[in-house]
């Protein structure tokens, strides 16, 4: 992975909520060090008030609601048929040493949505998208994890092809194009986190790829509001933390064109 992209992950983490945070504690200890203790202190609640609210259930889930309803769950059967399947694989840790297998992590409902669009006759083959897990730089991309599973899942090898050089949902878009403009095909379906597939679309349509939405991995409770909702929980920090990261990459990709 290039430095640029580096970089772009480096100030990720920096402008998530546990980033900011971090940053407006340093900044408000330096101030009250500095005897500016009010504006110290503003900044110390600020962080305080920033984490707490993000690792409210209620507001996790208002945060999900937003980007997940813009492209509500389609049953398989419902799809309409197609070309091929393109599936992303964020989110996959392909092999490390001294482990036999990947681990799927939050991209395992996306293999499994891919393979029931497969087996119920929507598409003929398979794209899966992804390369080699950046921190690693070496080893199994994830579209070859990915395969692994696909192949256990019943989808031949025959079926599937391997797009493994992008590293991001932009490259995972611009790549995925060629390999499709190269074989002639036009009618695709997108597999993807329902928190994802937003910035997803948003990125196929500007390299020209008009792809029907086929999510996944819906993540909002339906349930009454009550007590516990209103309680800090870690899962629900995280939550917030992926949909913030999300609403931030819709807007650095308009910024740059990518969307």
């Amino acid at each position: 992975m290039n430095g640029a992209l580096y970089l772009d992950k480096i100030l990720t983490q920096f402008s998530s909520p546990l980033g900011l945070a971090l940053i407006l504690s340093l900044v408000g200890l330096i101030l009250l060090l500095g005897r500016r203790r009010l504006a110290g202190a503003g900044l110390l609640l600020v962080a305080l008030a920033g984490l707490g609210l993000c690792s409210l259930p209620v507001v996790a889930d208002i945060l999900l609601r937003s980007l997940e309803e813009r492209y509500p769950e389609i049953s398989v059967v419902e799809l309409p048929s197609a070309e091929a399947v393109i599936v992303l694989g964020g989110g996959v840790d392909p092999r490390s040493k001294g482990r036999l297998y990947p681990d799927l992590q939050s991209a395992a409902d996306r293999v499994w949505h891919a393979a029931r669009i497969f087996h119920a006759g929507k598409a003929p083959l398979v794209i899966l998208s992804g390369g080699i897990f950046p921190r690693r730089g070496t080893g199994a991309s994830e579209a070859e994890a990915m395969q692994m599973f696909l192949i256990d899942l019943g989808v031949p090898a025959k079926a599937i092809c391997l797009e493994q050089r992008s590293h991001n949902t932009h490259e995972n878009a611009v790549f995925t194009a060629e390999m499709l403009r190269e074989s002639g095909l036009t009618r695709v379906l997108l597999v993807t986190s329902a928190l994802h597939i937003p910035r997803a679309m948003a990125a196929f349509r500007a390299v020209g790829v008009e792809a029907v939405p086929a999510a996944t991995d819906f993540m909002v409770w339906e349930e009454p509001t009550h007590l516990l909702r209103w309680l800090p929980d870690v899962r629900s920090f995280s939550l917030s933390t992926a949909v913030l990261h999300e609403y931030l990459g819709l807007w650095v990709y308009q910024r740059r064109g990518w969307a």
